[in-house]
């Protein structure tokens, strides 16, 4: 099946089953940021302990660096790599402040320049913190598009979200970064995928034993 065909089956089923995001398209670029930091490489429940720790004592550039690093770590510790990322954290607010009055960037290029910020970092923030579409590409995006055929099993992870960008809708770009993300953790899990109750499984190469 075409790869158009295909990316028309997903949006149609994700609205379906999900509807269209409801949370607020913009969030506070500075939060969105941090809490991505600290996302890296821990699982979602651990990010939203230590994000609620940290901005429950400090929620700007200015007030981060009134703490000590290691006090940061400790906020922070939930998230695992605790040390590094507070480094990071504040390299961070001294960069905004000294660069760029203490806001945000709304740039993926400056975004990218940043310690500890990559790719997704970047898009996550233009994305949630300034409204610009994108989809930013974590485990789920990853995985689940390659299943599908919509990116080939050889493409490089940076070759995803421009892929995808040219078979799906600009307006649609945010329902499907959203709804693959709650598909990737009940549907299509990175073990043991639940093919057998899919209902994107006839469009699916893997699911007909053709993918991985």
């Amino acid at each position: 099946m075409r790869r158009e065909r295909v990316a028309e089956a997903l949006v149609r089923f994700l609205r379906s089953r999900y509807g269209e995001p409801r949370h607020r398209w913009r969030e506070d670029p500075f939060k969105v940021l941090i809490s991505c930091v600290l996302s890296q490489r821990t699982r979602e429940e651990n990010t939203e302990r230590a994000s609620r720790a940290l901005f429950s004592v400090a929620s700007t550039p200015e007030e981060i660096l009134r703490l000590p690093e290691e006090r940061i770590a400790e906020l922070i510790r939930p998230v695992g790599f605790a040390r590094q990322k507070a480094k990071n954290i504040r390299r961070i607010c001294e960069i905004l402040i000294e660069r760029y009055g203490g806001k945000v960037p709304a740039s993926k290029e400056e975004l990218m320049q940043l310690p500890g910020v990559g790719e997704k970092t970047a898009s996550v923030t233009l994305c949630y913190g300034f409204g610009v579409p994108c989809i930013p590409v974590d485990t789920h995006v990853n995985r689940i598009s390659r299943r599908l055929g919509l990116v080939s099993w050889d493409a490089r992870i940076e070759e995803v979200e421009p892929e995808l960008r040219k078979l799906i809708r600009r307006e649609d770009w945010r329902l499907v970064n959203l709804g693959l993300v709650r598909f990737g953790r009940e549907i299509c899990r990175p073990v043991g995928p639940r093919c057998e109750i899919c209902p994107l499984a006839r469009v699916c190469p893997s699911a007909r034993g053709k993918g991985r």
